[in-house]
């Protein structure tokens, strides 16, 4: 078959490169060879947040006496149903984008692809027929898959990724996590939530990270108010199977320990797919386990592209979203900005949820700013206190020289809806003066913005 387009892989950046790409008249092929939606539809970003809504909502039970409400009887999860509601979220929103393939006449081509030299791709299906499909263009989106420590291999029973972690059989009484980035630390607070014992063990001295240090500091407090057992500056070693028993040694800054769960669950971060693709008889470059493109998602060799997980910047569907556009939108001679890596947020949804875009106070100074600094508490928001959800904060950084926004650092509850005003406004180029004149509605847990930046010029109210 001939295409103008021919995309490979349906997750967040493949299918919404494809949808653009034939909203500009382009005739339009995707190679998939599982769910349409990718990881982040079938088991990444969407049923997560199912699972976690459930946690929430048994979370709002187990505390409805502290809104003056009582529930008479016990309450108790359901574990399996909790999991196949989560699945069928993930199930309809596949079938959204089967429907927006239709609706734009994009193709789904069914199987495994593979790039080949003069433009074209090459599809096993699963019966292990060979066809071959040509295009102008071919745009490279076959995303990561869960990152596996050579010292701990994962079996998918007892030592498990985050896609096994989403369709356990039944709920395990105990769980050691590895790793607290997003991934770790939302399945330390979905298992939790619902009452398995959960170990959150991370080799960097905070959890999650890449956050601020305040922002990671909070969340250890948040957690271990919440039961969980955090242990930073540790590493698993091993982990040895006995039974129905994982033994995981665990090395501390006090020593070795010793520690038994019935599962281990291994979220490391993701390592990109580009292993038997066809990168390497193409001529298409590969760096660090990344595929080099330019500015535009090009790859060396003319023809063909790259977007996603597969190539540098944050491995997230939203920024996957933004390159398959900008990719496509400059195929079709529009002249696209680039994409501003420094100007993507960050969320994670545990409770209390984070939210971050831009510079860290840390990253701030040592590029040599002098920064203004405000914090707002939600113990001071009237609306958090309303709602019960007075744990956290918004933290935010300007330049004080000239008023850039640098960055902001929320920990809360909703922050994650909170954080697209920051992202618009540095966008902007908009000051600290101008969102202190702009009026945030009261009461809201967004005032907390307004409040942060009026606390690093030294007028805040409410504190």
């Amino acid at each position: 078959m001939q295409y103008d387009i021919i995309v490979i892989g349906s997750g967040p950046g493949g299918y919404v490169a494809a949808i653009r790409a034939s909203q500009l008249g382009f005739k339009v092929g995707v190679v998939e060879r599982a769910e349409l939606g990718g990881i982040c539809l079938n088991w990444g970003c969407i049923p997560t947040k199912a699972l976690l809504k459930s946690a929430q909502v048994y979370d709002y039970m187990k505390h409805s006496a502290d809104y003056g409400i009582n529930l008479t009887g016990e309450i108790n999860v359901d574990f399996e149903a909790v999991v196949k509601r989560s699945r069928s979220v993930a199930e309809g929103m596949s079938k959204g984008i089967q429907f927006l393939f239709k609706k734009n006449n994009i193709e789904h081509i069914k199987g495994f692809a593979k790039v080949i030299p003069s433009k074209k791709v090459q599809v096993t299906d699963a019966e292990g027929n060979v066809s071959e499909h040509s295009a102008q263009h071919i745009i490279i989106a076959t995303g990561a898959r869960s990152r596996e420590l050579p010292n701990i291999k994962q079996d998918g029973k007892k030592i498990i990724g985050y896609r096994e972690a989403m369709t356990l059989p039944k709920q395990p009484a105990s769980m050691i996590i590895i790793g607290s980035g997003a991934i770790g630390s939302e399945f330390a607070y979905f298992y939790n939530s619902i009452g398995t014992k959960v170990t959150l063990v991370e080799f960097m001295p905070n959890l999650v990270p890449v956050e601020d240090e305040e922002v990671s500091k909070q969340l250890e407090r948040s957690f271990k108010k919440a039961g969980i057992k955090v242990m930073t500056k540790s590493s698993v070693e091993s982990v040895k199977i006995e039974g129905d028993i994982c033994e995981a040694l665990v090395k501390t800054p006090k020593g070795d320990e010793i520690i038994q769960a019935e599962i281990v669950l291994s979220s490391v971060g993701v390592s990109p797919n580009i292993e038997g693709i066809g990168l390497e008889e193409t001529g298409i470059n590969v760096e660090r386990n990344k595929v080099l493109v330019d500015d535009f998602y090009k790859t060396n060799v003319e023809g063909y592209y790259a977007i996603g997980d597969i190539v540098k910047g944050q491995a997230l569907a939203h920024v996957a979203s933004k390159e398959g556009i900008i990719c496509v939108e400059n195929i079709a001679g529009l002249n696209p900005e680039p994409l501003n890596y420094g100007n993507v947020p960050g969320c994670t949804y545990t409770y209390p949820e984070i939210a971050s875009v831009g510079m860290t106070e840390k990253a701030a100074l040592e590029a040599g700013y002098e920064i203004k600094v405000g914090k707002f508490p939600f113990t001071a928001s009237g609306k958090a206190s309303a709602s019960g959800m007075r744990d956290g904060f918004v933290k935010v950084i300007f330049d004080a020289k000239y008023g850039e926004w640098l960055g902001a650092h929320l920990i809360g509850g909703n922050v994650t809806e909170m954080i697209a005003e920051v992202v618009v406004a540095r966008k902007l180029e908009t000051t600290g003066h101008e969102i202190l004149n702009s009026i945030h509605p009261h009461p809201t847990m967004s005032e907390a913005i307004m409040e942060a930046t009026a606390a690093a010029y030294g007028e805040v109210i409410h504190l």
